[in-house]
Order: C-alpha cells, then sequence, then structure tokens
C-alpha cells in the first residue's frame, strides 16, 4: 500500500493550493469537531459535577442515558452522509451543527432522567453523520497525496478538545449560581451549546462545497485542484471498474476490513477513559489532596497534549516518506503493548506515562487510516464506506465498556478485560498488514503536471465539474476564472 509519491515532489501551483485549503478551510472545520466532540462528552464532565445528584440517577440510569446516544447516531451515520453527498457539505454540515446546538441547549433545562434519555437520543440523532462528513468532505478537497496531512491538521482537533475542553469544562462547572442563577453543571451546558449554533449559522457561509466555488484560490489553484480531483477520480473509478454505488462500499470486503481495523483503534481508546479516572484517584492518595474539578480537568488532558504533537509529527513523515503501512501497523501494536503494560506500573506518575504512549499511539495512526478509503471508494461508495467504517468503529465505544464490565464480574480483576482490550488492537495492525499486503488498496498513480482537460459542463447536467480546457498547472490562460464560479454547481456534488 505504500504511497511514494509526496507533498515535496508536488508542483508550486500544488503547494500553493493545498496551503491555502489548510489555512482557510481546515482550520474551521476542526473548530467544528472541537465543538462537537465537546458536546457530545459533556454529559461525562456534568455527571460527577451535580447532575447526577440533582436528577436522582442511578449508576445504571446514568449507564443507560449515556449509551442511548449511539442508538440514534449509528442508524442514521449512514443516510446521512449520503444525503451530505446529495445535498452538499457546506449545507449539511451546517444543518447538522445547528440541529445538535439546539438541542446540546436543551440539556441546560434537563429535569428527570427521562428527558434526558429523550436528549441523549436526539443529539446521537442530530450529530450522525457530522464526523465521516467532514472526514468525506476534507478528503475530497485534495488529491490522496495531501489527504494525510489535512487530516492530521483536522484530527488535532479531538485530542485538543480534551486539552482545553476538559479544563474549559471544569472552569464553566465552577460558575455555580453564577449566571442565570444556573447550576454549574447546568451553566457547562449552556457554555458549549451556543458555540455550536453560532458556528453552525457561520458554517453556511464559509463553507464551500469545491474549489471552484472558492474565491480564496487563485484560478490555476481552481484549476489543478479540479484538474487533479477529476483525473484521480476518473482513475479510481476504471481502477474499480465503475463501482460508485453506495451498494459497492456495503459490499466491499475492503471496507469491512478497514471497519474493523478502526473497531480496533477506538476500543484502545476507551482504555484511556478507564484508566484516567483511577489515575486521579491514585494521586489524590498519594498527595493526601483532594482536587477541584479544574485540576481534575488538567491531570485528564495530560496524555492528549504529547498524543497531538506525536501525531502532527508522525503524518508529517507519512506525507514526506509516502504513506507506509506501519504507520498505521507500528501505532496499532504500540497501543496493544501498553495498554495491558499500564495495570502494572508502581505508581500513578509511571500509570499516566504508559498510557501516554497508548494515546500517542492511536492518534499517530488515526489521520493517516482515515486517507485509505478514498483510494478505492468514490462518489455515493465513498459517502456510504466512509460512514459505515466510523459507524462500526463507534460500536466499539459502546460495547467496550460493557465486555470490561462483564469479564471484570467474571475474573475479579481488570487484568483480563485490558489483555482484551491489547489482542483487539493487535488484531487491527494484523489486518491491516494483511489488506497492504493484498495490494488492493493501493492508491491511484496520477502525475500533478500531466496536461487535464477540465470540461465545461453543460447547462443541462447539474453534477459537471466547472472549467474550461486548458493546461493544468501554473500556465493555464485558457480557463476564465469567471466561468469557473458561474458555472458552478449549486448542489456541490460532494467529490
Amino acid at each position: 500500500m505504500d504511497q511514494n509519491q509526496t507533498v515535496a515532489d508536488a508542483p508550486p501551483v500544488a503547494r500553493s493550493a493545498i496551503r491555502k485549503v489548510s489555512i482557510r478551510l481546515v482550520p474551521f472545520v476542526a473548530l467544528m469537531f472541537f465543538i462537537n466532540y465537546l458536546d457530545r462528552t459533556a454529559i461525562g464532565f456534568a455527571a460527577p459535577n451535580g447532575m447526577n445528584e440533582d436528577l436522582a440517577l442511578s449508576a445504571a440510569q446514568f449507564g443507560f442515558a449515556s449509551g442511548v446516544f449511539f442508538i440514534g447516531y449509528i442508524l442514521l451515520e449512514v443516510p446521512s452522509n449520503l444525503a451530505l453527498h446529495k445535498f452538499g457539505a457546506r449545507r449539511w454540515l451546517s444543518r447538522i451543527m445547528v440541529s445538535w446546538g439546539i438541542v446540546a441547549l436543551l440539556f441546560t433545562w434537563v429535569q428527570n432522567f427521562e428527558q434526558l434519555v429523550v436528549l441523549r437520543f436526539l443529539l446521537g440523532v442530530a450529530e450522525a453523520g457530522f464526523f465521516p462528513g467532514a472526514i468525506l468532505f476534507l478528503s475530497l478537497w485534495v488529491p490522496a497525496q495531501y489527504r494525510g496531512r489535512i487530516l492530521m491538521l483536522f484530527y488535532l482537533a479531538q485530542p485538543l478538545t480534551t486539552v482545553i475542553g476538559a479544563p474549559l469544562a471544569g472552569w464553566l462547572i465552577q460558575q455555580h449560581e453564577v449566571f442565570f442563577g444556573l447550576e454549574g453543571w447546568r451553566f457547562m451546558f449552556f457554555g458549549v451549546a451556543i458555540p455550536a449554533i453560532i458556528v453552525g449559522v457561520i458554517a453556511w457561509f464559509y463553507l464551500k462545497d469545491k474549489p471552484a466555488d472558492a474565491k480564496w484560490l487563485t484560478r490555476d489553484e481552481q484549476v489543478w485542484l479540479t484538474g487533479a480531483l477529476d483525473r484521480e477520480k476518473a482513475a479510481t473509478q476504471k481502477k474499480e471498474h465503475g463501482h460508485v454505488s453506495a451498494r459497492f462500499a456495503f459490499k466491499s470486503g475492503r471496507v469491512w476490513v478497514l471497519s474493523f481495523i478502526y473497531f480496533g483503534f477506538i476500543y484502545g481508546l476507551y482504555a484511556l477513559a478507564f484508566f484516567l479516572p483511577t489515575i486521579i484517584e491514585g494521586f489524590q492518595t498519594q498527595s493526601g489532596v483532594t482536587f477541584d474539578t479544574l485540576q481534575k480537568g488538567l491531570i485528564t488532558a495530560i496524555p492528549y497534549l504529547p498524543a497531538a504533537i506525536v501525531m502532527y509529527f508522525w503524518s508529517r513523515d507519512a506525507s514526506k516518506r509516502g504513506l507506509k503501512t506501519w504507520h498505521i501497523a507500528g501505532p496499532a501494536i504500540a497501543g496493544a503493548v501498553s495498554i495491558p503494560l499500564a495495570l502494572f506500573m508502581g505508581s500513578p506518575a509511571a500509570t499516566i506515562a504508559v498510557i501516554t504512549v497508548t494515546a500517542c499511539a492511536i492518534f499517530a495512526a488515526l489521520p493517516n487510516f482515515w486517507t485509505l478509503p478514498t483510494r478505492f471508494l468514490t462518489g455515493a461508495a465513498a459517502a456510504a464506506g466512509v460512514a459505515l467504517i466510523n459507524t462500526i468503529g463507534n460500536l466499539a465505544g459502546f460495547s467496550a465498556p460493557f465486555v470490561t464490565g462483564f469479564v471484570h464480574d467474571w475474573t475479579g480483576g481488570y487484568e483480563v478485560p485490558m489483555f482484551i482490550v491489547g489482542f483487539v488492537m493487535l488484531i487491527s495492525a494484523v489486518l491491516m498488514v494483511f489488506l497492504a499486503r493484498s495490494n488492493r488498496i493501493n492508491p491511484v498513480v496520477v502525475d500533478d503536471a500531466a496536461e487535464s482537460t477540465v470540461p465545461t459542463p453543460s447547462p443541462d447536467s447539474a453534477d459537471a465539474l466547472p472549467g474550461a480546457s486548458g493546461r493544468v498547472g501554473p500556465a493555464a490562460p485558457a480557463v476564465d476564472a469567471e466561468a469557473l464560479h458561474t458555472a458552478a454547481d449549486p448542489k456541490g456534488d460532494a467529490r
């Protein structure tokens, strides 16, 4: 699966176009992801800080309310991504964000267990499709050899959500009855929901569905991106014998193997959520002090800052060398070893050091992993395939706590459950090597400097690419920039 063409080989117009996409588009979508992840996990901050007591929730009721989110989320994940493909990313991602912001805001006034369950289910329904939609949107803005860098910049939002979001949530909770007389946990829900609505509205106007719509790209950059994506799409369709339907994604063995690889990474990510409360308790016992909410948030953030740094340099290496199998399989093995090893550390500091290795391994692999589906999927197949992979991965987040609890009750300890987590991640590494050796996820090779004709769309073709004939690169005088914008597809074929 090795990808040998690197960013360093790109012509000047390619480098300038990718740089502008990295600066103008990716940070905004990453901000959306940051808010998304914070809203989804807010219930975990609220529960021990007054919500469970005020709503008289038992541990079982809280667990059910937390998990019911995934029912609506999983059921609507694929349909939502197909809708994004049909209506365009700008409209659909904006709609998703405003919808979940409104639902998240309602948590401010929740009064009982029943209302909490309904809102958690609706939040899953509202958020369904955002993450795979954002991955698909960014993947189809740039050619394959640049996607690792783009997705890495996007993925930085997830570890930084904990680095920044956990202390932020702690600070909001400390504002007990300061604003509007709200309890701290209620004000926290209010404080993390409002940005979702505001940014969702801004996204409607700020995001662009395709390079031809982006006025911040020069004419040559628009033509190069459009031509490169066209050639790559045509080559992929030829390689896959024209299979671009959603049905193809569901029948593809490669999609299912990637789904199980992703399942292993998300199952491993659960180990962080398992260990961190134990580590915090250990620090409190060792030091003889009780940490407040803000301090606990800061301790929780410790593994994630190094993870963000390692992810940046690991993905940068993949961009420079070209993506190799070990860029994904290697971190899976490191995670598989470090997770059970953390059980045998003699101090909280040693435990958190090993768990930091786990976090670094998982986050280093994920941006590179997400470059793989669009190597062989295009159109509706890409929309369905990316959503299916994410859906299977989220089943790990739902099943891991249950399996861990069941095996703990059966064995009387956490050694076997954590070895299971390590084994699942090891399976991900094995599957990754197997898939790479099959030579069925090699990227299509498209010459950046090759001539490309960007067809002028027929007035009757809503899905035609905008543009005109000419050489892709700095010298493209035959292309009229105004025609690019005039002919742009209003529905934004999410290519």
